[in-house]
């Protein structure tokens, strides 16, 4: 049930900021139910190669870097799914700051009405 409800909350940030940014688009909230999907997955799977793969340019960039990987995994799902479009890597970064920020934002909430 947990596991759900957070997906769904992930689903509900997409949506938020396909329509705060113009750079991103979702047309359905079907389809920011599959990307919060599709991005978990691509969380758990690729991003552990991607980061083990750049390492040193992690370390030398004190770890700027990662926010490329997000933005590269953003991009990734944006291919994969063809209802959620985002039109460049800047749009992806800004997306990808935005969504963890807001995410965050409403995982905190959720928390707070458990221990009530």
């Amino acid at each position: 049930m947990k596991l759900i409800l957070r997906l769904l909350l992930n689903a509900l940030a997409v949506v938020i900021l396909s329509y705060v940014l113009p750079g991103v688009g979702v047309d359905s909230i079907t389809t920011a139910i599959i990307v919060a999907l599709v991005l978990s997955i691509l969380n758990f799977v690729v991003k552990p190669i991607l980061v083990i793969l750049t390492l040193p340019i992690t370390i030398i960039t004190l770890g700027l870097f990662l926010l490329i990987i997000n933005a590269i995994i953003i991009l990734i799902a944006a291919d994969f799914i063809s209802g959620f479009h985002v039109t460049s890597i800047w749009w992806a970064i800004i997306f990808s700051l935005l969504l963890s920020f807001l995410q965050s934002i409403l995982h905190s909430i959720l928390k707070e009405d458990k221990k009530k």
